[in-house]
């Protein structure tokens, strides 16, 4: 169950660390200077190092992993990066032990022991935290609860600040650089979703495109996107089911040059007839991904030239 992404790039750019494990990196940014492309690519829920201790928690670690992971998103990202120069930044820790996703105050206190629950009234949970994939996912359709025990406050901290809060500041501190370089950016994130259900007179959709209804990026992005779909013969839908979470609240901020995109891919797409390894159609998903980070990037650097645009002040040296 350890397996710290070891067909990845150089780990100079690792960071964080996972709790518990033999010194593995929490993730990894793999950029070149000066950048190639104003996108970045991340795969936040690419994570496969278990460390042993995690999963001697875990009540059923083999079927509960494999329904968090986004099961080898990161490969199909690696290769986009590897096609078009982007940066990449995946991580490495498990969404098991911490959801890059979610809100840091996305915790559902209950599943923690007394002596590690706040004092005094606490806000009502989220939504997400009700469904039971808050902060630390809690529970699965079809599986159930998913930890032993309850868990205690110091291994969450632990986990908030080993792994959640540098990876944050690291895609932070990437889109940055790629602003400054190019007077815009884009933050590409990368997820698997499970093959959605056919609708009426349409084929179902093997991508969902997230833009937080709007907030996290511009339409003019979002639109590129569908183009590039429709041309090359594949179904995509907008915001349904899945609009974005915590990474594009916390990144998207259009109004001062800084875009973020969700994209879901249909797992069937690039994983075997099982939905647990590389398939036939990896190839093929990022070769059409390649195209879309492409074309998504001249966008962003017509973004750029527009009045309130941050401008090109670097992209010429």
């Amino acid at each position: 169950m350890i397996d710290p992404s070891g067909d990845s790039d150089s780990q100079q750019g690792a960071g964080g660390l996972i709790p518990g494990s033999a010194g593995i990196p929490a993730f990894v940014l793999s950029a070149s200077a000066p950048s190639a492309i104003p996108v970045l690519i991340a795969a936040p829920h690419a994570g496969r190092a278990y460390p042993p201790a995690l999963l001697q928690t875990m009540k059923q670690p083999e079927t509960t992993a494999l329904r968090l992971e986004d099961r080898f998103v990161d490969r199909v990202a690696k290769g986009v990066a590897r096609e078009t120069g982007a940066p990449l930044l995946f991580a490495q820790a498990p969404r098991a032990m911490i959801d890059l996703n979610r809100s840091p105050d996305d915790i559902d206190w209950e599943m923690f022991s007394r002596a590690s629950r706040p004092e005094g009234q606490r806000a009502l949970p989220s939504r997400r935290v009700r469904s039971g994939l808050g902060l630390v996912p809690r529970r699965l359709p079809g599986v159930g609860e998913i930890w032993r025990g309850r868990l205690e406050r110091v291994d969450l901290q632990a986990r908030l600040d080993n792994v959640h809060e540098p990876y944050h500041a690291a895609l932070a501190q990437a889109l940055g650089v790629l602003r400054e370089r190019w007077g815009a950016a884009l933050l590409l994130d990368l997820h698997s979703m499970p093959p959605l259900a056919a609708r009426p007179g349409c084929e179902p959709a093997r991508f969902v495109v997230g833009d937080r209804f709007g907030a996290s990026c511009r339409g003019s992005l979002v639109a590129g996107a569908f183009s590039h779909f429709t041309a090359n013969g594949w179904e995509a839908a907008h915001n349904r089911p899945y609009a974005g979470g915590y990474v594009l609240d916390r990144h998207g901020n259009p109004a001062e040059s800084i875009h973020a995109m969700q994209l879901e891919i249909d797992r069937s797409s690039y994983l075997d007839s099982r939905l647990v390894e590389p398939g036939p159609g990896m190839e093929a998903i990022v070769d059409l991904l390649a195209g879309l980070v492409r074309r998504l990037a001249a966008t962003v650097c017509e973004l750029a030239q527009e009045p309130g645009g941050k401008g090109w002040a670097q992209a010429a040296e």
